[in-house]
């Protein structure tokens, strides 16, 4: 015979049991296992992987682009630019414009995470080292003192006339120079492209880095070698600065 007491044990029992198995009830989510907004994502890696890697590459490296991992170029650039060209993107070029203002899908801080990211992640103070790094941006050449840096720092590798040499392509394609501007050609000669072996402002002379006024002198040779291409607007009709 069960007593009242062994009778309310045995209820209270079964109340616990419905209980508990009504928490793992199928398609009841688990707690805490709530979808994660892609709009609430700021973490660098994912960001990067989702929006940056199909150019630049998984790791940063060997992507259609150039290679975003590079301390150097990381240090040259300003991290105000960085962030300008994730958000607001490269007008003439590949690069998009991620920034929900300027019609992209990232927030504000999702910008800021992806352009701090990429200097906490890549960058390195000493990325210089040995020599002062010169300015990302300066005033324009002289097309007559480049043409003699050119012969002296690039054409061992590009050819004399820049069409390519033995190390290097040719640099003087209507195509290319149509579409880099004359800050994006600075920036090249200053970082280099290790994905491509090219060396940064400091090993084309061997013990004699390229001065301010070389760098701006070579970068005013090459953009006037530009030429018309049918379909393509030539870079130097268009001022805002269009690579980095």
């Amino acid at each position: 015979m069960i007593t009242s007491s062994r009778a309310l044990a045995l209820g209270l029992a079964l109340v616990a049991n419905v209980a508990l198995a009504a928490c793992d009830l199928p398609g009841k989510p688990k707690q805490g296992a709530h979808e994660v907004l892609q709009s609430q994502v700021v973490a660098f890696d994912a960001l990067f992987a989702r929006y940056c890697a199909g150019c630049h590459g998984a790791d940063g490296r060997l992507g259609a682009a150039r290679p975003l991992n590079d301390p150097l170029y990381l240090a040259l650039v300003p991290r105000e630019r960085l962030r300008h060209v994730i958000a607001q993107g490269v007008p003439g070029t590949a690069q998009p414009a991620f920034a929900q203002s300027a019609g992209g899908e990232l927030t504000d801080a999702q910008v800021d995470a992806l352009a701090q990211g990429l200097i906490t992640t890549w960058g390195r103070p000493d990325a210089a080292r040995d020599a002062a790094l010169p300015p990302y941006a300066s005033e324009p050449g002289e097309a007559g003192r480049g043409k003699t840096v050119y012969a002296a720092a690039c054409a061992g590798c590009h050819g004399p006339e820049g069409r390519g040499g033995p190390k290097g392509g040719t640099i003087v394609d209507p195509a290319y120079l149509a579409l880099v501007s004359d800050q994006g050609l600075r920036v090249a000669v200053i970082a280099g492209r290790p994905d491509l072996g090219m060396p940064d402002w400091r090993s084309y002379v061997a013990a004699q880095p390229l001065s301010r006024q070389q760098i701006s002198d070579v970068v005013a040779w090459l953009a006037a070698q530009r030429r018309p291409v049918p379909g393509l607007l030539a870079t130097d009709a268009d001022p805002r600065p269009r690579a980095r």
